[in-house]
């Protein structure tokens, strides 16, 4: 389409940085994101997010889901996605969780937090983690988010509106995620049973750089009873990977 041909949204001077916010919030917030959702955590006025939202997708920077509830990513966005280099561990941080994996024998999966998003940086070869949408859109439900969370007092801004319950264990209500964060804080640690996904626990230290900032999480999962009743010394070994990657990740 000819820059002249473009609707008259298009001529709008914040349109290119609205349709971009429209982007990432997709991005941040995963598969199945409506617009209602969108225009609440932009600030858009409904009308103009439809409107970007359309044209997004007409352009193939958005899909429509099959059962029409929502948007995710489409086929440009995933072309250009691929021509940027994925990040790599250093080798030292790779055979850290190398070295962990092969002695916990449970689910070690690493993730990281620059510029506050959640992205994997490595995951378990044979325990695929839960994708970086879903963990980005739900926060409250898992460990890996819970650490994010705790991090920000005003907590509330980060989740985009309501707390989703996902399962029957989640925690949807405010006041008592105000008290998990507040445990995770004085623990160093966040747990969730059952809380993502049916089956599956999972706890997560946090990893800081040397001024103090959580700059990834390091996680173990697996089946809730054996995630529940994590020996001590495993709990330790954990701990100990997770300071040790602190000065082995990439500034």
């Amino acid at each position: 389409m000819a820059a002249t041909d473009l609707p008259p949204v298009g001529r709008q001077p914040n349109a290119i940085h609205n349709a971009l916010s429209v982007l990432e919030e997709v991005a941040r917030a995963g598969p199945g994101v409506t617009a209602k959702e969108i225009s609440t955590a932009l600030g858009l006025p409904p009308a103009t997010t439809y409107r970007l939202v359309n044209q997004l997708v007409a352009e193939e920077y958005l899909v429509r889901l099959p059962d029409l509830r929502g948007f995710t990513l489409g086929r440009k966005v995933i072309e250009l996605a691929g021509a940027v280099a994925p990040p790599r561990l250093p080798g030292p941080a790779a055979d850290a969780l190398a070295g962990l994996r092969s002695e916990v024998r449970l689910a070690i999966n690493l993730v990281s937090y620059r510029r506050g998003r959640l992205r994997m940086l490595d995951s378990d070869p044979d325990h695929p983690p839960t994708s970086d949408a879903v963990l980005s859109r739900h926060p409250h439900a898992s460990a890996f988010g819970k650490l994010l969370l705790a991090e920000h007092r005003d907590w509330r801004s980060l989740v985009g509106g309501r707390l989703r319950r996902i399962t029957a264990r989640t925690i949807a209500d405010p006041v008592a995620l105000d008290r998990e964060l507040d445990r995770v804080r004085n623990e160093g640690l966040a747990r969730q049973c059952e809380e993502l996904r049916a089956g599956r626990g999972c706890l997560a230290v946090p990893v800081r750089d040397a001024s103090g900032t959580l700059v990834a999480g390091l996680a173990v999962s697996g089946p809730p009873d054996r995630i529940s009743a994590l020996e001590t010394p495993i709990l330790r070994r954990v701990r100990d990977c997770a300071a040790d990657l602190s000065h082995l990740l990439p500034r």
